[in-house]
């Protein structure tokens, strides 16, 4: 499946979810919904903390997948955040709490230095 058609059909936790995150909502940082990276695509990403956000129904618990699909993200330098869709749908704030930690525990970006510096 395309990345386009995913976000057009976005389940009912991940479309709750994207109304928080979009438009820079959670502590100014910018996340994309239904990102492709490498061969995978994540849910939510904050490429700039390198914070991927899945949102997961029961079919993803005990998910050998899952776990290699991770392994890769972590390869690459992403950290993954699941979540779940009951979570979501019936704690959509502390699910944003819990992202916004998550981001606060992430080293900042890389900045290129000043002008004037080196």
């Amino acid at each position: 499946m395309k990345p386009r058609t995913l976000r057009a059909n976005p389940t009912k936790a991940e479309h709750l979810l994207w109304q928080m995150l979009r438009q820079r909502q959670v502590d100014g940082r910018k996340f994309r919904r239904q990102q492709l990276i490498g061969r995978y695509i994540v849910d939510f990403v904050c490429l700039e903390f390198r914070l991927v956000v899945e949102v997961d129904g029961g079919q993803h618990a005990d998910s050998q997948s899952d776990v290699s699909r991770d392994a890769w993200l972590k390869s690459e330098g992403y950290r993954v955040l699941r979540l779940w869709n009951n979570d979501v749908l019936q704690n959509l704030e502390g699910c944003v709490e819990a992202i916004r930690l998550a981001l606060a525990s992430l080293p900042p970006p890389n900045l290129p230095p000043s002008r004037g510096e080196g």
